[in-house]
């Protein structure tokens, strides 16, 4: 299962962005790991989307002007309904191609929520609660960050 560093700053989110900058990267994501009763929550893309039908922890874009962490809170709440109780550590990041053919660094970070249920989707089709060794279609990436 995904192991975590301390509980992320400000400080250390801002030299997370800054250390990718100077790598040449200019796409941000931030993701939330999402742990329940030994089960990490996973959403599918929709089959129209980039790389739609693949499943992946919840995550979005960090928008200008926004720090990493303000848009770990606020994309885990949009793409799933659920509220971000403690952000217990960052457990790495990958960069993977985006649609526009630049560059995306994904920071992830695992996190506790307020509580599991009701997770309302609203830019993917599916969710579901999966073991670690038992997961879907998910990108290598994916799969070697939940192996962490």
């Amino acid at each position: 299962m995904t192991t975590a560093s301390p509980s992320p700053s400000p400080e250390f989110a801002a030299r997370l962005a800054a250390d990718a900058e100077s790598a040449g990267i200019t796409g941000f994501v931030a993701a939330a790991v999402i742990n329940h009763e030994g089960r990490v929550l996973l959403v599918r893309r929709n089959p129209g989307d980039y790389l739609g039908g693949l499943w992946e922890v919840p995550s979005g874009t960090v928008e200008e002007g926004e720090g990493i962490l303000g848009a770990l809170h606020r994309e885990t709440s949009e793409e799933t309904g659920l509220t971000i109780h403690q952000i217990i550590g960052y457990v790495g990041h990958f960069d993977y191609r985006n649609s526009r053919g630049g560059t995306t660094r994904q920071f992830n970070f695992a996190v506790t929520v307020e509580k599991a249920e009701p997770v309302v989707l609203t830019e993917h089709d599916a969710y579901q609660w999966a073991l670690p060794g038992e997961l879907p279609e998910v990108s290598d990436a994916v799969r070697e960050l939940l192996a962490r």
